[in-house]
């Protein structure tokens, strides 16, 4: 299994994930020209993606998918209450409702549920040929009752939004700021640090950070609020990364 974090943040989220059989995108935040773009540069046709999973129809995360969609006709994963959002200014007729875990080809996906302010939201865990990757982007917490799925996988996508103390001291208006800070808003450095210091273990080979605030985070913060974190705990990750809202990472494998 292999991925590729495509486009991440404010203005835009999308990932890519390849299995020996299958290829799916997690959200289509971005447009469908640029996403198509930074496919080919992978090596990958647009063509070839067999569906695309949602976790959430805010438009940073759907922004691509109507032109996306008619173009290439990939199967959509979302809920029932995704899709009746999404119906409202998409018509999607290829696509499947999520009930409970899924399998699209032998790609084995579980589901969770996170917390944000929109109808319904969801996290995964992609599992395949006994490798696993965990996605986890815009929500306020992660409920203890899902820590024995998360715990212990091979890499992590894991939203990192803001630092407490730039958000509440720069510009955005006070509702925004409590909106962010909330418990169905965004994670911040330290409670993004605090969860990975529990879910990390012996199988853990990375982490990539998602979604962070381009005005009230800073990747640095970012990345030395968790490694501080780990090392408080015992843990170390050598391969961190930050994904980045203009560039994709690279092709990095499970």
């Amino acid at each position: 299994m292999h991925f590729s974090v495509l486009a991440s943040g404010s203005k835009g989220n999308s990932s890519f994930i390849e299995t020996n059989n299958t290829r799916i995108l997690v959200d289509l935040g971005i447009t469908s020209g640029n996403a198509e773009k930074k496919l080919k540069s992978l090596n990958i046709e647009p063509s070839s993606i067999n569906a695309i999973v949602i976790t959430h129809t805010h438009v940073d995360h759907i922004n691509g998918l109507k032109v996306f969609i008619k173009k290439y006709n990939p199967i959509i994963y979302l809920t029932d209450k995704m899709y009746n959002e999404i119906s409202k200014i998409i018509t999607i007729e290829n696509y499947q409702i999520i009930t409970d875990d899924f399998v699209i080809s032998d790609l084995q996906v579980t589901v969770f549920k996170t917390s944000h302010d929109t109808d319904d939201s969801n996290g995964y865990v992609f599992e395949a040929y006994g490798k696993s990757l965990v996605y986890i982007t815009d929500t306020g917490y992660i409920n203890k009752k899902y820590f024995p799925i998360l715990s212990n996988k091979n890499y992590y996508i894991m939203e990192s939004n803001h630092d407490v103390e730039l958000l509440m001291n720069g510009n955005y208006p006070y509702y925004l700021k409590q909106r962010i800070i909330g418990d169905r808003g965004h994670l911040s450095n330290k409670d993004s640090s605090y969860y990975l210091s529990k879910f990390i273990g012996d199988n853990t080979k990375g982490v990539v950070l998602i979604h962070l605030s381009e005005e009230n985070n800073e990747e640095q913060l970012a990345l030395t609020t968790l490694e501080n974190t780990l090392k408080k705990h015992d843990k170390k990750i050598d391969n961190l990364i930050i994904a980045r809202q203009k560039e994709r990472t690279e092709l990095i494998e499970v």
